[in-house]
């Protein structure tokens, strides 16, 4: 992920576009050594919203310290703003 991108506000997401991104997320994360964000975000294919939303708000918390990882935290963002979209 580039770090130095910027993120476009996209706010039309549909369950497919959501976990894809949310797999590209654990996949960053994985790369960066940050083994805890794939491991709350779980299984996720086809999670309740609730649940995404939960899993999705502990991940934010996790990285809310690292500024290190913000490309992470936008991403993961941008799939919260989304979230609604599954509902």
């Amino acid at each position: 992920m580039d770090l130095d991108k910027t993120v476009e506000l996209v706010t039309n997401l549909d369950r497919a576009a959501i976990e894809a991104r949310l797999k590209q997320v654990a996949a960053d994360a994985k790369a960066r050594s940050l083994d805890d964000i794939p491991t709350l975000l779980g299984d996720f294919v086809g999670m309740s919203q609730d649940e995404l939303r939960k899993r999705v708000a502990l991940c934010l918390q996790a990285l809310s310290e690292s500024p290190e990882h913000k490309a992470l935290f936008t991403q993961l963002e941008l799939i919260e703003l989304n979230l609604p979209n599954l509902g």
